[in-house]
């Protein structure tokens, strides 16, 4: 069984930025909400989006401060921002924690009290949003979280060390614009990170114990378009054909997600990033995802979907699980992101216990969804393979 239900309308592809004032926007005063980095308004992309409201007649005002890894302190300054301007709808403009960290900032420019009061698990008090969020238009500038396509977002709390997703059925974005011209400027190290989390969204999925018909439509398909397309995207940053390859996979692993679901790989990264703040989630996964996935290859999970992928990954005489991360390391090589180091920022060993811990607290119902039950000490095991 699956349930199908992505209500965002979108516009996909070149040239969909300045189709932006021509759509029916869903207020009148509008919090822009960018990143705190310099790109946005460096691209001109800010100044685009702002033109585009000018001539739909929406009065905006700008949220400037969001940060790699968004923190719940930095939501609740934007929803009172959004308050105290008396904004009717969030655009969110930039990649995945710019669009989760909107999503959130919705949710409390209309609810009382803190984030975390309606944060399902961990330390979180688990309270149902009372008032329906803001609508939420996103304008996506990266290709990794699937984010304006999805429901979720990861919020992280410095003062209890925790990354948790936030979902609700109310969150998802009533418009996004991907337009992969805003995509050619990204750095080729970035570039690679967040192909590789859309690429993991989609490879979990397509283990996950959750997969059906409809999830594997986008799953698969999303897989092979980031797996033939990241590489070029990496080298060739104006590569305009393999930029909207991987954004179209990233489009369709947020489907993949909605219509499936991720596994611990995720739970396992976000306590990675909780314990260390300026670790990109992409960076992580692709620590992870080689002993991830040899750990579920070697329980016989699945074999013929990891065969299935290594084949659409392009490896078309693959017949054994394993091909499957074969072809993982050589994209891995292919991006330059092979020897990413857990050391090289600051995580040590002696954290692993306490992170597993972390990881089922916060992000338990992933862990769900795995093929085979995975335990603490296998996870901690996950960590130390991967330790370099």
């Amino acid at each position: 069984m699956f349930l199908m239900n992505v209500p965002t309308r979108a516009l996909f592809g070149y040239g969909t930025l300045e189709k932006l004032h021509e759509e029916v926007l869903p207020g009148k005063k509008a919090l822009i909400v960018i990143s705190g980095g310099k790109a946005t308004k460096a691209n001109g992309y800010l100044a685009r989006v702002e033109k585009e409201l000018d001539k739909a007649g929406v009065v905006h005002c700008l949220f400037d401060e969001i940060e790699a890894n968004p923190l719940d302190t930095t939501v609740m300054r934007g929803a009172a921002a959004a308050r105290a301007n008396d904004c009717d709808f969030i655009l969110a403009l930039g990649g995945g924690s710019v669009m989760d960290a909107s999503k959130a900032i919705a949710a409390m420019a209309a609810n009382e009290g803190e984030l975390w009061d309606y944060i399902q698990s961990g330390t979180g008090g688990r309270k149902a949003l009372a008032v329906h969020p803001l609508p939420l238009v996103c304008v996506t500038t990266t290709a990794g979280t699937g984010s304006e396509t999805d429901c979720g977002a990861v919020i992280s709390n410095l003062k209890t060390k925790e990354k948790p997703g936030f979902v609700d059925p109310a969150l998802f974005p009533v418009l996004a614009i991907i337009d992969p011209e805003l995509m050619l400027s990204v750095p080729p190290i970035f570039t690679a990170f967040q192909g590789f989390d859309a690429l993991f969204h989609s490879t979990e999925c397509c283990i996950s114990n959750k997969a059906n018909l409809m999830s594997d439509i986008f799953a698969f398909t999303a897989v092979e378009n980031v797996a033939k397309n990241l590489a070029a995207c990496v080298k060739e940053g104006g590569n305009r054909e393999a930029r909207e390859k991987v954004a179209f996979a990233n489009y369709l692993s947020g489907f993949s997600m909605m219509t499936g679901s991720c596994t611990s790989e995720h739970s396992l990264e976000h306590a990675l990033s909780a314990f260390h703040h300026e670790l990109p989630h992409g960076a992580g996964l692709i620590m992870l995802a080689r002993a991830y996935y040899t750990h579920f290859i070697k329980k016989g999970c699945c074999p013929e979907r990891f065969i299935k992928m290594a084949r659409i990954m392009g490896m078309a005489e693959a017949d054994k699980p394993e091909d499957f991360v074969t072809m993982l390391d050589k994209l891995m090589k292919a991006c330059g992101v092979a020897e990413l180091k857990m050391s090289d920022y600051g995580i040590t060993r002696a954290e692993f216990p306490e992170m597993a811990r972390n990881a089922r607290e916060t992000m338990g119902f992933l862990f769900s969804c795995d093929p085979a039950v995975l335990t603490d000490k296998d996870s901690i095991s996950i960590y130390e393979a991967s330790y370099k």
